[in-house]
């Protein structure tokens, strides 16, 4: 089962990666880019078919090792 994770930071975390894409658009002429927030996608190819169990699966890698919950916020996209 193909499962994606979307990991973003917490609103109030401040984000200097998104920040330096701002900036760095603006440069290159693109006016009007108010903010930039970055995040990453994990995809992952599971052995598992059971849909209800693949989502417990990622949801606890998620929690041990695939974001960082105090400060990142997760979305599991089961496809």
């Amino acid at each position: 089962m193909k499962v994606r994770v979307f990991v973003t930071l917490k609103n109030g975390v401040l984000d200097p990666q998104g920040e330096a894409v701002r900036h760095a658009l603006g440069s290159l002429g693109f006016e009007g880019v108010n903010g930039v927030r970055q995040g990453k996608v994990i995809e992952l190819d599971l052995a598992e078919t059971d849909p209800a169990k693949a989502e417990a699966e990622v949801k606890e890698m998620c929690e041990k090792l695939l974001s960082n919950t105090v400060i990142e916020n997760y979305e599991i996209e089961l496809g």
